[in-house]
């Protein structure tokens, strides 16, 4: 970031007047040199915090875990990690690149070799935010740019923060409107790749009624149609978070099968294609989330 007379700017554009750095970007600004254990370490405690704070936070993740049919013992990690989730944001938008080793790549790899465009999909587990990130920079030079979206905030200044930060070389963000998913399916019908998390609760109108963990789930179906509409190969990733600010592993799978050409049916697979991954590393999936939660409307 420079300055530019009596404004602060970015690579997207402006972010501040009169020679003041906004306070959000300020404070990210600030914890992106912080290195990765500490951040980590803070998002812990941060984590622990707020559980022991918020008794409906608490009977939510709970309650979630205990639908997956999964104890305290192996849910308990994800306490701290759901803290750590946020604290290392700072890092990953505007900090020097944190280190990334993947496990196993041949899902992507195969996917993007048959050209006819990949849908990656992650869940609400480790860090997602990375998985974006790696893919981007493993394979944009040779696939072009990896397109995902994103829910734009609330709030003015932490959205524009987000999208100073997301949008980087070989990755484009798209918002959650029906422009963004013309993006999305005009990037699969190029052979190019696009990203979503379909694990999240989608508006009164785009989901239906499925499935997670045994209990019905208002889901999207934006994932199974975009599959559904271009042909692209469906592919899980999900970034397991390394103890002690080690970076990240990725992980890739693909479903095992295709996709049924019901959309009803396709979309209780993807959910048990979510079931499997978060049933391997439960102690970094965001129990607290409410996955069973009624849709806004628009």
């Amino acid at each position: 970031m420079k300055k530019t007379g009596r404004h602060w700017s970015r690579p997207g554009g402006p972010v501040a007047v009169q020679g003041k750095i906004p306070p959000m970007l300020f404070w990210f600004r600030f914890f992106s040199h912080w290195p990765l254990w500490a951040l980590h370490l803070l998002g812990h405690a941060a984590g622990w915090l707020a559980w022991l704070l918020s008794p409906t936070y608490r009977r939510r993740f709970l309650d979630n875990a205990h639908q997956a049919g999964l104890g305290m013992a192996r849910v308990a990690p994800a306490i701290g990690h759901a803290g750590a989730m946020s604290a290392e944001l700072p890092r990953l938008w505007f900090g020097r690149p944190a280190p990334v080793e993947w496990a196993d790549d041949r899902a992507a790899v195969e996917a993007y070799a048959n050209g006819q465009g990949v849908l990656f999909l992650t869940p609400h587990l480790g860090c997602f935010e990375i998985t974006a990130q790696a893919l981007a920079a493993r394979f944009s030079a040779g696939h072009g740019p990896l397109t995902v979206l994103y829910r734009p905030a609330r709030r003015a200044d932490l959205g524009e923060v987000m999208a100073s930060a997301r949008n980087r070389p070989g990755l484009e963000a798209v918002p959650t409107n029906l422009a963004g998913v013309r993006q999305m399916i005009k990037a699969l019908r190029a052979g190019r790749a696009v990203g979503l998390l379909p694990d999240q609760v989608p508006p009164e109108g785009m989901g239906q009624w499925a499935p997670f963990f045994g209990k019905p789930a208002y889901t999207m179906t934006l994932a199974a149609r975009l599959a559904l509409q271009t042909g692209a190969r469906v592919v899980v990733i999900w970034g397991e978070r390394l103890p002690w600010g080690q970076g990240y592993r990725l992980h890739t799978r693909g479903l095992g099968h295709d996709l049924s050409p019901d959309l009803d049916v396709a979309v209780v697979q993807i959910n048990q294609a979510m079931e499997r991954v978060i049933s391997q590393q439960p102690g970094q999936y965001l129990w607290g989330y409410a996955r069973y939660k009624q849709p806004r409307t628009e």
